[in-house]
């Protein structure tokens, strides 16, 4: 059965309006963001929709446009039943691609058919099996979860759409999970598919040079997530090991975007590891890097990372230069050329980023302030970043003079602990416990204690 040609999908494009596509698709990439899907949408994406490319979307796509539109089906959107795509027209469809025959937007995870299907399928076994499986099953190297991932043979085989698509994912699936549970559960398990990745950057020919590009950028991506994760979890070597693969691998493939992101990670393991002057100088030299991708929020989180360092210099002048700069940048608003990494930048983000500035100079009542923000602007769905702003919001007030508000907020923190897992935030705890120490006989600051040395002990 041969596919239909395309019918241009009125329906959808009427919901676009007079927003342009680039408008539009940031809309999908906020609403995804509402409810803990990750898409990444581009104007590309929405205008295959609505040439009639896409007859029907992949099931993240499909929550994120019901969520958008309540109360209108997929059939109101102007997309086909499921089931009218399957089959062997959606084979189709993945042999033509395999050929090099089609075109798809980067880090589009839709299709007709059963590439659809199938990357629901990863996704389901990303969540239930841990990452490694996806990326084994998708690239076909065979395995379970338990298992090791094997090396692909050396026998040279064409790699297309499905083997990127699948490394892409994986870095969608990481970053989903530690938004919601934190670093410690995940990082042995993304180490994995991480192998796998880069054995393949090794073993195998891509059908096209865009399928090589987009490899070596997921390859490096992922080396930058799974460096979160030890960077997360307090294994600084591990992720500054992960950082430099990443570093190198999108100098290789001459990709200012990884090179970039890179940067702006390595700058904050090394203002976490002590190396304030290492810090500021990555974070100069991701800027260098960013400088033509036409991304304000990019370079304003950069121009963060360099406050930051400024601050643990005790530097107040270079600090206040640098937030007053990453300020002027994000208020330029985002942009369609904003990594999908960047997600998580937002104005919680932003405040939170200025309270540790301000509580490493030692103005604790303005890092209060901003961390207070950053806790309320918080969406709840991301309990890993809430946890964390409760955290730094606990301990400037408890360095600020407000113990029992300090303790309001370390118990909120409590409360998140059994579904976030993250040794920076249990450190953090900690050092909070520590400083409330002396205020022990305030009632709101002995429940406080108490609570959390009886959590301390069950951990």
């Amino acid at each position: 059965m041969a596919l239909s040609r395309a019918v241009p999908n009125l329906a959808f494009r009427r919901l676009r309006a007079r927003r342009s596509p680039g408008e539009f698709a940031a809309a999908v990439r906020r609403a995804a963001r509402e409810i803990g899907e990750q898409v990444a949408c581009d104007a590309r994406y929405i205008g295959r929709v609505e040439a009639g490319e896409i007859r029907c979307p992949n099931y993240a796509y499909e929550r994120v446009f019901l969520h958008m539109f309540p109360g209108l089906t997929l059939k109101d959107l102007g997309f086909f039943p499921r089931e009218h795509v399957r089959g062997r027209a959606g084979r189709a469809t993945v042999t033509a691609a395999d050929r090099g025959d089609t075109t798809k937007t980067r880090g589009d995870t839709s299709d007709n058919g059963d590439t659809s299907e199938e990357s629901d399928v990863l996704r389901r076994a990303f969540m239930t099996s841990g990452p490694v499986t996806v990326v084994a099953a998708s690239l076909g190297l065979g395995g379970t979860a338990a298992a090791a991932v094997p090396t692909p043979r050396r026998t040279q085989r064409r790699v297309g759409d499905a083997e990127v698509i699948a490394v892409e994912a994986a870095v969608r699936r990481i970053r989903l999970l530690d938004d919601r549970h934190g670093a410690d559960g995940i990082y042995r398990q993304a180490a994995q598919p991480l192998r796998a990745a880069y054995a393949l950057l090794d073993s195998a020919t891509p059908a096209r040079q865009s399928i090589a590009d987009r490899l070596y950028a997921g390859a490096g991506e992922l080396s930058i997530s799974v460096g979160w994760l030890a960077h997360d979890s307090g294994r600084f070597d591990d992720a500054r090991s992960h950082y430099a693969e990443a570093l190198a691998t999108a100098r290789m493939a001459n990709d200012p975007g990884v090179e970039a992101h890179a940067f702006a990670n390595t700058s904050f393991l090394a203002k976490d590891s002590g190396r304030y002057r290492e810090a500021v100088r990555t974070a100069q030299a991701g800027r260098r890097a960013a400088r033509h991708l036409s991304s304000s929020r990019l370079l304003s989180l950069l121009a963060l990372r360099e406050a930051a360092g400024w601050a643990k210099l005790g530097d107040r002048t270079n600090c206040e230069h640098s937030l007053s700069r990453a300020h002027g940048l994000f208020d330029r608003g985002p942009s369609d050329a904003d990594p999908e990494w960047m997600s998580f930048f937002g104005e919680p983000e932003l405040e939170s980023q200025e309270a540790l500035c301000h509580a490493a100079l030692g103005d604790w009542p303005r890092a209060a302030r901003h961390a207070h923000r950053a806790a309320a602007l918080q969406n709840p769905h991301f309990s890993r970043n809430l946890a964390l702003y409760r955290v730094e919001l606990a301990t400037d007030l408890a360095r600020a003079g407000a113990p029992d508000e300090a303790a309001a907020a370390g118990h909120q923190v409590l409360d998140l602990l059994d579904v976030v897992q993250s040794s920076r935030i249990h450190t953090r705890l900690a050092a909070t416990a520590r400083v409330l120490l002396p205020q022990r006989r305030v009632p709101e600051v002995g429940a406080f204690l108490d609570r959390h040395a009886s959590t301390n002990i069950r951990a």
